[in-house]
């Protein structure tokens, strides 16, 4: 089969990210609130008082306050509790901006954690989503989080406690983003894989993109990292950890941003660390991954499939999958995902030399969902 190299696309912001160009507030993911509200609740189940307030742990160890806008106690015979913390996404808010995260929590037979979605929060109906179809549309992050805040409380070892986590009108909110074509319907997701939300999609995101890579190189720095989050950028240290930390760059949504930087800089090697999904979109000749202005192409997929010895099934399988990580996990359970994930990798690398357009070295790493192995690379990396 030929490889046809793609064109190259640099898409323009949405309308949304350039009317705030100077948003800088950080703000709270749904499943930091979902945390707090869950936390609060079991709490007020616990001590018999509402809690107008409640202190919870970040995934890096950070401990942060939430104010809490309702708490309310239900007495005996079933005794229950239920709070809301409403979200606050910062500077750069999206549709989920003002949600009421509400929590309602009970005693259960079973010592452990029952978490459970309740209105308002999406059900997973398709697989490729890294959840159980069937099951609520809360991220494993958020489900550790909550997991640790409740243990906080109560020896989950001897105690059984059920979490109902709902969000009222966010069947509404869901309409406005992409969930339905990812088969999670009837509400939104609970999301997030640091607690914080960051402005990734604002043009002062895109700006401060171009200034990390202008930091680096004016410290003398000529190999530039550029890793989508939080997650890869663990990954990326760990793969090279003899760079210093100012040649690590989350580019978001950015990476041709950040490559013309680099270029322009003078920057003598690219490396891109990433999950399936961005690195699709960048096989595909898209430099600018915003979902509003992207999707995954499957059928590239697809001929990847093919390339790297799939049969026919596969391939089309492959072709229909619902996400990036459903392909990922197709490729995987077929014993493929090393072949076809470094084919991946190398068609990126191809449209990263093709953009830069300058005598750099480039580099190209796929990582799990986890951010912690390495699973594929254009060759300068063994899965």
């Amino acid at each position: 089969m030929t490889y046809a190299e793609p064109p190259l696309r640099e898409p323009d912001l949405p309308r949304t990210a350039k009317v705030r160009p100077t948003a800088l507030r950080t703000g709270w993911t749904t499943g930091a609130c979902a945390t707090a509200a869950a936390k609060a609740a079991v709490t007020a189940l616990v001590t018999g008082v509402p809690q107008p307030e409640v202190e919870i742990g970040l995934p890096d160890g950070r401990r942060v306050s939430f104010p809490v806008a309702r708490c309310d106690l239900t007495p005996a015979p079933d005794p229950r509790a239920e709070a809301v913390v409403i979200k606050d996404a910062g500077d750069d808010p999206d549709v989920t901006h003002g949600a009421h995260l509400t929590a309602t929590v009970g005693w259960r037979a079973e010592p452990g954690l029952d978490l459970a979605g309740g209105p308002g929060v999406g059900t997973v109906t398709k697989p490729g989503l890294g959840l159980a179809v069937g099951g609520p549309a809360i991220n494993d992050t958020p489900r550790r989080m909550i997991g640790q805040a409740v243990a906080e409380v109560v020896d989950l070892t001897e105690v059984g406690v059920r979490v109902v986590v709902s969000v009222p009108g966010g069947e509404v909110m869901a309409r406005k983003t992409t969930n339905r074509r990812l088969g999670i319907l009837g509400g939104i997701s609970i999301l997030g894989t640091t607690g914080i939300v960051r402005p990734f999609s604002t043009a002062s995101w895109r700006a401060s993109v171009v200034q990390a890579v202008h930091v680096m190189a004016a410290q003398g720095e000529s190999t530039v990292v550029l890793c989508t989050g939080g997650r890869t950028e663990r990954a990326a240290r760990n793969l090279l950890p003899e760079l210093p930390e100012v040649c690590f760059v989350e580019v978001g949504d950015f990476t041709g941003a950040a490559i013309t930087a680099a270029v322009g800089d003078g920057m003598t090697g690219v490396v891109f660390v990433g999950m399936a999904g961005k690195l699709a979109k960048l096989a595909a000749g898209i430099l600018m991954t915003h979902y509003t202005r992207s999707k995954v192409d499957l059928s590239l997929l697809g001929a990847i499939t093919a390339e790297a010895g799939g049969d026919a099934d596969l391939v089309a399988a492959v072709t229909a999958a619902n996400t990036g990580r459903h392909a990922y996990e197709l490729w995987e359970a077929a014993g493929l995902l090393g072949p076809a994930g470094d084919l991946l990798c190398q068609r990126v690398r191809q449209v990263l030399l093709r953009f830069a357009d300058r005598p750099v070295t480039v580099d190209v790493a796929m990582v799990d969902f986890a951010g912690s192995r390495v699973v594929a690379s254009s060759g300068r990396w063994a899965a």
